[in-house]
């Protein structure tokens, strides 16, 4: 195995910096406590606009694998696809998430669609009326797995459009589709929506307790670039988020799913841990800070420790908020330089509030 480089990508790993001196107090994280203390800051994304569509760990990923869009695009729904399912054609793409949206007091809400628990059966009924009615206008729309489906329509164009992530547990106003054809699009989803609000599935559903499916959320649009056009930051992927992976497999780096542990890490390797996402969006800070302590005994704990014995070449951080995110790099060097001791806490708020300045 050639010496790695490791390059931990970690989605919301930054809250609110009002909220982390409560949310780290007492917690025994000593692998990243003292990467970030001994650590040097190498590159932020912090954009202008607070309300940016796209996240930043998808925007860190288009920027290092060359995909165009700069800050307010992720042109990553080819590669989920790929990954979804196997096949990568030269169609514009959506991901065209079942979702559901609520009314709160005075707005509607987009709740976190990896909460909706949509079953193959309840899934496969709702695409198939979404599937005529898309089909009409002259879009394409498919299922590889039931929770995420893909549509492809040159109507549509390139709206600019927001993850679900980014958007969920706010008010959808802002985060809707924009652009030349997005009334188009409003007329489609008011479409599915009606065709959908009595549907047996969805009767089914609310008979059970569960949230109806009643919009289907658009994210992610863009083309497969062909890997000769594209940049190779790594030679060895360990991610479970369909987007890297289907990056890895169009770029035929190796890929190894995160069960398979930092022992799978070989040369330059971009691991992306996402155990902190779904507690981060709900709000659930004591799973959050539990999913932190076990990020930081199965993957940084190592991580370090290779770097000590000279068995990591380095060890970077790109921690991630919901704006913004800031990268660190420690060698075997800067873990000498004791004087950097800095506690986590007092490290971590300043870069929290990097991206809470321009709001």
């Amino acid at each position: 195995m050639d010496t790695p480089a490791l390059h931990f990508l970690l989605p919301f790993a930054l809250p609110a910096s009002a909220h982390l001196p409560a949310l780290l107090a007492e917690l025994e994280l000593p692998a990243l406590e003292k990467l970030l203390a001994r650590g040097v800051q190498s590159a932020q994304d912090v954009p202008e606009d607070p309300f940016v569509p796209t996240l930043p760990h998808e925007r860190w990923l288009a920027d290092a694998f060359g995909l165009p869009g700069g800050p307010a695009r992720a042109p990553l729904a080819p590669f989920m696809l790929f990954d979804d399912s196997g096949a990568l054609d030269t169609r514009f793409w959506y991901c065209a998430q079942p979702a559901h949206i609520h009314i709160a007091t005075d707005h509607l809400v987009l709740t976190d669609p990896a909460e909706l628990a949509l079953s193959a059966e309840e899934s496969a009924a709702l695409f198939a009326t979404a599937h005529g009615l898309f089909a009409e206008e002259g879009g394409d729309l498919i299922a590889p797995r039931p929770d995420r489906w893909y549509l492809s329509a040159p109507a549509l164009g390139d709206l600019l459009t927001a993850s679900p992530a980014r958007a969920a547990g706010r008010n959808v106003d802002i985060w809707l589709p924009q652009g030349k054809a997005e009334l188009t699009w409003r007329k489609w989803q008011n479409e599915v929506q009606m065709a959908w609000y009595d549907h047996p599935a969805n009767q089914a559903r609310e008979a059970r307790g569960l949230p109806p499916v009643n919009a289907i959320w658009l994210f992610g649009g863009g083309q497969r670039i062909a890997a000769p056009r594209m940049n190779r930051p790594c030679v060895t992927v360990l991610a479970d988020a369909p987007a890297t992976r289907g990056l890895a497999n169009h770029m035929q780096i190796a890929l190894h799913p995160t069960s398979a542990g930092i022992d799978a890490a070989d040369g330059r390797t971009l691991v992306q841990i996402d155990t902190l996402t779904s507690y981060f969006l709900v709000e659930d800070w004591a799973r959050w800070r539990d999913a932190l302590v076990e990020l930081d005994r199965r993957w940084l704990a190592p991580a370090l420790e290779r770097l000590q014995k000279g068995q990591a070449r380095e060890v970077a951080l790109t921690l991630c908020g919901d704006s913004h995110c800031v990268t660190l790099r420690a060698r075997s060097g800067d873990l000498r330089k004791f004087w950097r001791r800095q506690g986590l806490t007092a490290r971590m708020v300043p870069l929290a509030r990097l991206g809470e300045e321009v709001a």
